[in-house]
């Protein structure tokens, strides 16, 4: 498991499994957001099984899968909704951590951050937003 950290209270990773919530716990998260689409992975990996782990746990778990049509600013405000509700740091997840990073960088932006901060801070987490620059200008003028 691969967590990168964007802020104290925001991280992303690669897919996870059930039996890798007890290190997220161990970790000090406090909720787990899927961002991954079930179709993309088999029952073991689906939302259901780490959501329930994650519950059996006493962690939070929200599921928001992104797709093409759903990288939008409704999810971008269910992630930060799921974010400020979780009380603290928070995991979330996707295939790569790409997609949990963008939905992220794009309510940050309509909050206000500068998109130049929000890109940095995903860089130094390991990925490249850079091209993502037109979208998040966009969700800052949201």
């Amino acid at each position: 498991m691969n967590i990168n950290h964007l802020t104290p209270g925001y991280a992303v990773s690669p897919q996870i499994a059930p039996e890798d919530v007890a290190a997220i716990k161990a970790a000090g998260f406090v909720a787990i957001i899927c961002n991954r689409p079930d179709f993309e992975v088999p029952p073991g990996l689906q939302a259901e099984a780490v959501g329930a782990a994650a519950q059996a746990a006493g962690l939070g778990f929200t599921v928001l899968p992104v797709t093409h049509p759903t990288l939008n600013m409704e999810t971008a405000r269910a992630q930060a909704a799921a974010v400020a509700a979780a009380g603290g740091p928070v995991l979330a997840y996707c295939a790569s951590g790409t997609r949990s990073s963008i939905v992220w960088s794009m309510a940050q932006a309509a909050a206000g951050v500068p998109v130049d901060e929000i890109i940095a801070a995903a860089a130094q987490a390991g990925y490249d937003l850079a091209g993502q620059r037109p979208r998040f200008e966009d969700a800052a003028s949201s």
